[in-house]
C-alpha cells in the first residue's frame, strides 16, 4: 500500500485553497474561471480523502500519548488502546481511497462511447450472438440512465447483426464501458442444430471515447467523400435517393460508411462522428504506447483481437479471462445485469495502478 506523505497531503490542500481563492477574486477570464473550476472540482474529492488520512493520523498520535502517559489513569489508557486498534484498522482503508483518488485519470472516462459490434466466426450463430450483445448493452445502459442512439447496422438474415454501431451518452459512460473492448465467446446450442450439439462463436467489441469537434481538426482536403444510392433494407425509399455516404481520409485510409438515414446530410453528419472518434482513439492509442512502452495492463490493452470473455449457455455461466473471474449468472447478466462483472475489472485496473506507484 502506498502511504501518502503528510508534505503531500499539505501540498494538495494548499492547491485546493489557492484555486478556491482564484474563484473567489470574480476577476478571471471567461476561459481561465472554467480551468480554475475544473480543477478544483477534480481536486476537492482528493482533498476531503486526504484530510479524512489526516484526520485520523492525527487521532492516533494524540491516542498513543493518552495510552503511554503515565499521568493517565487506568480507564483513559485503556479507552485509548481500544480507540487506536479501531483506528489501526480504518487508516489502510482510508489511505487507500486517498492512493486511489490520486492516481492519473483517463481523462475520457466521463465521455460518451461510441459501441461498435461485429459478428465474428461462427456465421449465422455469430450474428445472433452479436445482436444478443448489442441488447445486453442497451439494457445496461438503462439501468444506468443512458441513452443509446444507433449509428448504423447490418442485420442479418435470420437475426442479430453482422455489424451494429452506436452512440451511448450518460454520466461516466466510457468509464464503466471501455473494458468491454475485445473478442467475446458464446458456447450453446444454435436452434438450428438438430443433434444438439455445443457451438462456438464469437463478435467483436469495441468501445471508443466519442470525440469531439475540438479534439480532432479534420481539414477538409484530407476528405474523399462519396455520395451514391443506398443498398439494402431502410424502407420503400432507401433506392430513390442518392444519400448513402462513404467518407475516406486519406492521410490514414480510415473509411466510414453510412446510409443508414434517408437525408445524405444526417449520414454525412454520423459518418463524420465516427470518423472523428476513430481517429481520436488512434490518436489515444498512439499515446498510451509512447507512455506504456512494452507494459501491458493486466485487464487487458483493449486490443479487440484478444478473447476477454466466454458465455457459456449449458453451465449458465460466464467467464472474464482477464481476471479469471467466473459467474453463475448467465441470464441476469444478458438482461443487462452487469455491474458485479464490470465493477470487479475496475477494482482489478485500479489494484494493478495502484501497484505500479509502490514498485
Amino acid at each position: 500500500m502506498t502511504i501518502i506523505s503528510p508534505e503531500r497531503i499539505a501540498q494538495i490542500a494548499a492547491r485546493r485553497d489557492e484555486l478556491q481563492a482564484l474563484m473567489a477574486t470574480g476577476d478571471l477570464p471567461s476561459d481561465r474561471f472554467v480551468a480554475v473550476s475544473k480543477e478544483y472540482a477534480e481536486l476537492e474529492p482528493v482533498v476531503k480523502a486526504a484530510c479524512e488520512v489526516r484526520r485520523l493520523r492525527a487521532e492516533l498520535e494524540v491516542l498513543a500519548g493518552l495510552a503511554e502517559s503515565p499521568d493517565s489513569d487506568s480507564d483513559i489508557r485503556e479507552m485509548a488502546r481500544d480507540e487506536i486498534a479501531d483506528i489501526k484498522s480504518r487508516l489502510p482503508e482510508a489511505e487507500r481511497h486517498l492512493a486511489l483518488a490520486l492516481l492519473p485519470r483517463d481523462a475520457a472516462d466521463e465521455r460518451a462511447a461510441m459501441l461498435e459490434i461485429r459478428a465474428g466466426t461462427g456465421g449465422d450463430e455469430a450474428a445472433l450472438f452479436a445482436g444478443d450483445l448489442f441488447r445486453m448493452y442497451q439494457r445496461y445502459a438503462d439501468t444506468h440512465g443512458w441513452r443509446v442512439e444507433l449509428i448504423s447496422a447490418s442485420p442479418a438474415e435470420l437475426g442479430g447483426y453482422k455489424e451494429v454501431i452506436a452512440s451511448v451518452n450518460g454520466q461516466g459512460v466510457f468509464a464503466r464501458m471501455k473494458f468491454e473492448s475485445g473478442v467475446h465467446r458464446v458456447q450453446r446450442v444454435p436452434a438450428t442444430e438438430a443433434g444438439g450439439r455445443i457451438h462456438t462463436s464469437a463478435a467483436t467489441v469495441a468501445v471508443l471515447p466519442e470525440a469531439e469537434e475540438v479534439d480532432v481538426k479534420i481539414d477538409d482536403k484530407d476528405l474523399r467523400i462519396d455520395i451514391y444510392r443506398s443498398s439494402g433494407s431502410g424502407g420503400q425509399s432507401v433506392n430513390t435517393t442518392d444519400s448513402a455516404v462513404r467518407i475516406v481520409h486519406i492521410p490514414t485510409g480510415l473509411t466510414v460508411i453510412q446510409q443508414d438515414e434517408k437525408s445524405q446530410h444526417k449520414n454525412k453528419a454520423k459518418a463524420m462522428k465516427v470518423l472523428r472518434t476513430r481517429l481520436y482513439e488512434a490518436e489515444r492509442e498512439r499515446l498510451h504506447a509512447e507512455r506504456a512502452g512494452a507494459r501491458k495492463s493486466m485487464v487487458g490493452s483493449g486490443d479487440r483481437s484478444e478473447r476477454i470473455r466466454t458465455y457459456n449457455y449449458p453451465q449458465g455461466r460466464v467467464t472474464d479471462h482477464r481476471i479469471n473471474l467466473t459467474l453463475h449468472r448467465l441470464p441476469e447478466i444478458l438482461q443487462g445485469d452487469m455491474d458485479d462483472l464490470i465493477g470487479a475489472l475496475i477494482a482489478e485496473d485500479e489494484a494493478e495502478r495502484l501497484a505500479t506507484l509502490d514498485a
